[in-house]
Order: structure tokens, then sequence, then C-alpha cells
């Protein structure tokens, strides 16, 4: 048989590739005469940057930014082996994990060290860029990129509003005849799996806000912020972004992508599956092995495992699906050509110990399903 193997990682445990090696291992291990692909995924979200490097030999590029309280961190984004696609996570520079519980107020905390990513990324001379925009601590709209990008924010003197969603309320012009030269030239696609429109009561301030630190009171201002933020947009460049699924994304990140780069908002799942050319080797395959660390209701949404058993069903070729957990309502993936779902975890455990444990658990499931194959045929 040609085997597939495309999981995405399981969080804190395993990156996609550590899987993908686990799950081979185990199946190697009963059935050692067939051919496997390993082939890492992600969905957009953490781990992104990590399968890309894995799946392409790329490498991971290191530097000082700004962080989401304007003080100095270390970030990171990937560069694919041949140096023309950059895949940057926006939690690498502006993430709620960079902002302690105690400090996190989403009209202060700015998307600018994103903005510095995807600039040195240009400046490496990429054709084209990933971007994934989940677990932000932001609810700026990409005012933050925009500036480090080159772009002139300004308030009614002329001079430069503050990179954040308080920033907003003061901003009277938008000139961006200065952004980066090669932004016209590489291709910009984002990750999201979120439909929020921009503002009112689905929109970003009020659905993501809360988790960002933010009050009733501050949520009803960053929403009136982003209200006046979209209809300059729209009398500048005749631009409506505010209702258009996806612009709520990331604190409003998805409106400035949109309105100012050009962007396209994709399923980061699908995305990824396009990107990595899972396709051309599911269609030679016998059967494909993926997963994660959770199946749920939600995973029907664009994550990873979804996203390539769809690819599969075109093609007939059996899923099966390996989890750390299963959640409620995670029979729904059955509907989306997926014919088995498995848990790896043997017994009940502290949560240290399973993430201790995740490769041998997975190798030790794979090689359970792999001797049920060899049954079968004799």
């Amino acid at each position: 048989m040609n085997i597939v193997i495309a999981p995405d990682s399981f969080k804190e445990s395993l990156t996609a590739m550590e899987a993908a090696a686990a799950i081979e291992e185990g199946f190697a291990s009963v059935l050692p005469h067939e051919t496997y692909y390993k082939i890492p995924m992600a969905d957009g979200g953490e781990g992104t940057v990590q399968s890309i490097v894995d799946a392409t030999g790329g490498t991971i590029k290191k530097m000082m930014v700004t962080g989401p309280l304007y003080e100095p961190i270390e970030a990171f984004y990937g560069l694919s082996g041949d140096k023309k696609i950059a895949v940057i996570e926006m939690a690498a520079a502006s993430g709620l994990d960079k902002v302690p519980s105690d400090k996190r107020n989403p009209l202060l905390t700015t998307t600018y060290g994103f903005g510095e990513l995807i600039y040195d990324a240009l400046e490496e001379g990429v054709e084209e860029i990933l971007l994934g925009i989940g677990g932000s601590a932001t609810n700026d709209g990409g005012a933050g990129m925009i500036m480090s990008l080159g772009g002139k924010l300004l308030d009614r003197n002329g001079d430069s509003i503050s990179a954040n969603g308080r920033g907003l309320g003061y901003l009277e012009s938008i000139d961006i005849s200065n952004l980066h030269p090669r932004l016209q030239e590489a291709t910009i696609k984002v990750a999201c799996d979120v439909d929020n429109p921009l503002t009112g009561k689905n929109g970003a301030s009020y659905i993501y806000g809360p988790q960002k630190g933010g009050t009733p009171e501050q949520i009803e201002l960053l929403d009136s912020h982003l209200a006046h933020y979209a209809q300059l947009i729209k009398r500048t460049f005749g631009k409506e972004i505010d209702q258009i699924p996806g612009a709520g994304a990331a604190g409003g990140l998805g409106a400035g992508l949109l309105a100012f780069l050009d962007a396209d908002l994709e399923r980061g799942g699908d995305l990824l599956v396009e990107m990595l050319g899972l396709e051309e080797h599911i269609k030679q395959a016998d059967l494909v092995i993926t997963g994660e660390g959770g199946i749920n209701h939600q995973t029907i949404f664009g994550k990873t495992p979804v996203a390539v058993s769809r690819i599969a069903k075109k093609y007939d070729v059996p899923v099966i699906v390996l989890a750390g957990t299963l959640s409620e309502g995670y029979e729904s993936v059955y509907d989306e050509g997926i014919y088995a779902v498995f848990s790896i975890i043997p017994e009940l455990s502290s949560l240290d110990r399973v993430l201790e444990e995740g490769y041998q658990n997975l190798k030790t499931t794979a090689a359970n399903i792999a001797s049920i194959i060899r049954m079968t045929r004799n």
C-alpha cells in the first residue's frame, strides 16, 4: 500500500513531523513493506511555521521585534527551503501569551511587531507570505502592522496616532503611499478560520475582546473605534470591509489585511493542503492517516483532519484519525469522509504524563491499527 501520513501537531507534546514519525514507526513495525509518505500539516495556528519548515527543508529566522505592549521581544518566522515562501504566525510577535494576565488591555496592545516580521520577510525577497493570525492579544485593526510597514495613520493635527485600539479613535487620515514596495510583488495569503465581521455584536471587540482583558466599557469603545476605522477606509479607498467574513479576525487584523495588503483570507487547513501539495500524494494513496491533539464538534470547521479528509474523499481513499482526546460532538467528522477515529491515551494519567508520553502512545496506537489491517489481509 501507499500510505500518506499527514497529521497536525499534538499541542505541547509533538510537532507535526514528530507525530508523523511516530505513526510511521508504529505502522512500519507491523507492516514494514508498505510505502509511507510523511507530510507534516497545520491549520494556520500554532505550529504552522514548524510544519512548513519541516515539510520543505526550510529554516526558522529569529529576530527582535516590538511586543504587544511595545517592549522588545524575540519572535520568529519560517522560510521555505527554496526561500520563496515566508510563513509567519502573528502570535509569535503579537500573541496573547506575550502579555501577562494582569496587564491585558486590548485598548493598548499593538500588531506593530507582527508587521516587523512581514517587513523582514519582504527584505528577504520572498515571493509569497503565508500569515497565520490566530491567538492575538490585539484589537487595533492591524493599525500597528500597517504603520510598521510604512503606512501613516494620522490624527487631526497630522501626527501619528498610537498604534493600538485606543489610537484608532483619533484617526483622521491614512496614507499608504510609502508601504514597503515589495508588497506590490509578493502574494499575501492569510489562514483565517473565523467568519466574524469587524464590528457589531458578533465582531472583533465583542466576541474576542473579553479574553484579551477588555471590560464591557472598553469593548464598547473599541467597537466604535473600529467602526470609525472602517468608515475612514471606505471614504479614503472605496473599500467596504466592515461586514466581510473574517474581517474581525485577530482584533480586526483581518480588516487591515483586506484593506491594505489585498490579502486572501482562506481556511487554514485548506490553505496548507494546497501549499504542501497534499492532493498529489493522496491521489496515489491507498490509506491516509491524520490527526491532532483533540477532536471535537469544531474540527469540521477547517481543522487539519477534516481538511485532509475532504481531499481524500474526492478519490475514495479511506482516512483514519488519531487524536489525544475525543470530546463532545467528535462524531461529526464521520460525515467528512473519515472512516475511524482513535484516542491514543491508554489510561487515566496526569496531563504532564500524557504530553510526555505522546510519541510512544501515538506509535503504539498506530501499530495496533496496522495489526488490524494485517489481520484483515490474512
